[in-house]
């Protein structure tokens, strides 16, 4: 039998000494005990895992698994992180320092620790700090950034990730998410000031700072939430009819703090919650995966629908950025879930018809639907393509001088109604997407019909997705592989049909900045794009078939034949990615 000691032993002397290092700089009880644990049950790989690959900024900001190290969400990542952030806001000058951050947070583990030590470090370094006084959505905070006219906003959150997750999202002052440089300048200061933090351990629990107290604020929620209401209720036709049985669920997240009361002030209703799901849990205890896009997030909402009679089904994901719908198939007895492509054409389809402008623009992602191109070109609207993120989508209107963005989305049921947020907003998308259905509603037509419209004049556009998680350290490595397989050696046909083009998003293409994508053009009926997802260890893979514009009678047939050639690009993908 083993001593401790001896188990001990197992684990290098030069990761032992990481590990004695960080658990000394670590303000975090809990971290540290867990990391002592590992390190006395001489359990290298887990202590390795924690260490070897730290977390780096994705698509705005952090995001991982809770848990001790520089390879995990914990206390001193966020310390570290928000040391880069302050000094990010304080090289912008005396000026940003006082227009401040704003610190937002989801109900997620850790996340009011996590703020607190952001308003924390933040406001010792001599940045004004503008704090929530309860957890809210996402979309409030990025709101809140160009309401208050901050210098930049936090929001502590990990969006749809599992439930051992948590993130920090950084947002600049024009209220979208951090892009380069400014994401490399925090990162660089964030480790270095990681690397002085296990250098030289300060005290977890410094006494109070008088001055430091002095730039911290709490957000007049009242004040906030009245300013956003406004802006939300402007998007809507104030004579448009509101008569809609509506089932909604939070998925255990913050939207129910908000999105019913807003519906119902709106005058949509009746609201049912989700009894089950209606509350903040961190756990998310009814459902795998709290995305509704997963397969079973919405199975207790379709079960209210259907019990209730409802009209329409809303479902936001934890932080209420992204927001899904379901709705009931007009032949009866079945619901059926729109795609993020669905919606945000549904969605536009009602923005084109709602606003005017010569200056008008719309904007959606390279592995979107690309049905908005074709209605943006019918409108005379002008259209940009960018790449996956928001932090793309809100500032499209840069490549188009003159322009304001009236809608964005992708598909990932992200969408953006306006110019209030800039960021996708699954409050203000649940207020357009009911006046959408109620609209159906009181013309005795419904929401499928609308979509089956759209196709017959635009033609199929069908999507999918399919996606390969990974797991455990090398994880980021596979995904690297395997992209370069299929850009070094792409199939000369997919499904049966020719491979026409490769697009090497690495170096960039037209005006797309470089990013690690693949674009495979399949003639002019089918794409698949691929990429590695930039929050977390899956490798993400999109499908396109598009038909010619049909007529109503010939719409079904055209839809089954995209629909079957789409199943088979998705198993012939799959397999040569396994």
């Amino acid at each position: 039998m083993t001593t401790g000691h001896e188990e001990t032993a197992l684990i290098s002397a030069a990761l032992a000494a990481k590990a004695a290092a960080w658990m000394a700089a670590d303000p975090d009880p809990s971290t540290r005990a867990e990391l002592a644990a590992l390190v006395d049950a001489g359990d290298g790989e887990a202590v390795r895992d924690r260490f070897e690959s730290p977390l780096s900024f994705g698509t705005a900001g952090l995001r991982g698994a809770l848990g001790a190290g520089p390879a995990r969400m914990n206390r001193l990542v966020v310390r570290a992180t928000t040391a880069g952030v302050a000094h990010w806001v304080l090289g912008q000058g005396a000026g940003a320092a006082r227009r401040g951050i704003v610190v937002g947070r989801d109900a997620r583990h850790g996340s009011d620790e996590f703020a607190r030590d952001v308003a924390e470090v933040a406001s010792r370094a001599g940045v004004v700090v503008r704090v929530f006084p309860r957890p809210l959505p996402t979309p409030l905070t990025a709101f809140a950034v160009k309401h208050l006219g901050a210098a930049a906003g936090v929001m502590v959150t990990a969006s749809h990730n599992p439930a051992a997750d948590n993130g920090y999202k950084v947002y600049m002052a024009d209220g979208a998410q951090v892009i380069p440089p400014a994401d490399a300048v925090i990162a660089e200061a964030a480790s270095t000031a990681l690397a002085q933090a296990i250098a030289s351990p300060a005290d977890p629990t410094p006494a109070p700072d008088a001055a430091a107290r002095k730039l911290c604020e709490s957000i007049d929620e009242a004040e906030l939430l009245g300013a956003y209401r406004r802006r939300a209720f402007a998007l809507l036709d104030p004579a448009g009819p509101r008569r809609l049985r509506i089932v909604y669920t939070p998925l255990h997240g913050v939207g129910g703090e908000v999105v019913p009361e807003l519906l119902q002030q709106a005058g949509f209703g009746p609201v049912s919650v989700v009894s089950a799901q209606g509350e903040p849990d961190p756990d998310f205890p009814t459902v795998s995966f709290p995305n509704p896009e997963e397969p079973g997030a919405l199975d207790l909402a379709l079960a209210d629908a259907v019990r209730l009679g409802a009209d329409i089904v809303l479902a936001n994901d934890p932080d209420a950025d992204r927001l899904a719908i379901a709705v009931p198939e007009p032949s009866g007895g079945t619901w059926r879930m729109l795609t993020g492509d669905e919606l945000g054409v549904l969605i536009a389809d009602r923005v084109l018809s709602q606003t005017s402008g010569g200056d008008r623009l719309v904007a959606t992602t390279i592995v979107s639907s690309t049905m908005l191109s074709a209605m943006a070109k019918a409108a005379g609207v002008a259209y940009v393509e960018t790449l996956t993120g928001f932090k793309w989508i809100a500032r499209a209107a840069v490549r188009r001088p003159g322009s304001r963005l009236v809608f964005g989305y992708e598909e990932a049921l992200g969408y953006e109604v306006g110019d209030a947020v800039s960021d996708k907003d699954g409050l203000s998308a649940a207020l357009v997407v009911a006046e959408i259905a109620a609209a159906a509603k009181a013309d005795g037509t419904s929401v499928t019909d609308r979509l089956d419209s759209l196709a017959s004049r635009f033609g199929v556009h069908a999507t999918a997705q399919w996606s390969l998680r990974l797991e455990g350290a090398t994880a980021q490595a596979e995904m690297a592989g395997i992209v370069d397989r299929w850009r070094t050696h792409p199939p000369a046909t997919l499904a049966g049909l020719a491979v026409t083009e490769l697009v090497d998003l690495s170096e960039g293409a037209g005006e797309l900045p470089a990013t690690d994508a693949l674009v495979l053009r399949l003639g002019k009926r089918a794409r698949v794009v691929m990429r590695p997802s930039g929050t977390e260890p899956k490798l993400k893979v999109y499908f396109e078939v598009v038909t010619a514009p049909t007529t109503p009678e010939h719409l079904a047939e055209q839809r089954s034949e995209a629909d079957l050639l789409l199943g088979s690009l998705k198993d012939d993908v799959a397999t040569r990615c396994q």
